[in-house]
């Protein structure tokens, strides 16, 4: 695949190309985010003018401005693509001096507390994509439970997202220079101070479901 707008991209592809490309109208082949797809030979080594076939030229004002939902072929259109609407989420935990202690962070513009959420990413389980989620939003990493506490919903993008919150202990506190999004800052809190801290309501029993799963261990 090639994304333009690079001239060079545009010549590359007619080297390539094992039968002439018509310039359409406005003499541009590859404007900024037109995909080209080709096949080539598996060997690279073997790259050579006109080794390859063009598939499709998919240019920006050829696609439709929402997204088919719930596959290609769905008759619901929505503004994003299909997987933005599934997401997932950890909630940071850690028992420290013997007591269950819940980290939060700052959402990307300082407003309010939040934990690691972020979109399933495709080829990603829902614990995967919540565990890279700590690393990128708190600087985090651990090992995430395997049963999820629960699932909330809420409106973004012109419809419904559902997100899957797992647990996750703590094993190791990224420093910031290593932190992605450090300027979020990041603290460790009580169970009921999470619960009221957080902006999403639906995170409190989770909170108090995982508390209650860890309360013979935050006694110890």
């Amino acid at each position: 695949m090639l994304v333009g707008h690079n001239p060079g991209l545009e010549m590359l592809l007619l080297h390539l190309s094992n039968k002439p490309i018509d310039n359409p109208a406005d003499g541009k082949l590859l404007p900024t985010a037109t995909l080209a797809r080709l096949t080539i030979p598996d060997d690279w080594s073997q790259l050579q003018a006109g080794c390859a076939e063009v598939i499709s030229i998919i240019r920006p004002g050829s696609l439709q401005e929402k997204f088919p939902y719930p596959a290609p072929h769905g008759n619901e259109l929505r503004d994003r693509p299909a997987y933005y609407y599934s997401q997932s989420s950890v909630i940071p935990y850690r028992i420290h001096r013997g007591e269950l202690q819940i980290l939060v962070i700052l959402s990307s513009k300082k407003k309010h507390f939040v934990v690691p959420k972020g979109i399933q990413e495709p080829g990603l389980s829902p614990r995967e994509s919540a565990a890279q989620e700590a690393w990128e939003e708190a600087g985090i990493e651990g090992e995430v439970g395997d049963t999820a506490l629960g699932s909330y919903r809420y409106q973004k993008w012109g419809a419904t997202c559902t997100v899957k919150v797992y647990p996750m202990r703590v094993t190791r506190e990224i420093p910031e220079h290593e932190w992605e999004e450090s300027h979020r800052g990041r603290q460790w809190v009580t169970p009921k101070q999470a619960a009221k801290r957080l902006k999403q309501a639906e995170l409190a029993p989770l909170v108090e479901a995982l508390a209650k799963q860890l309360g013979a261990l935050s006694e110890t």
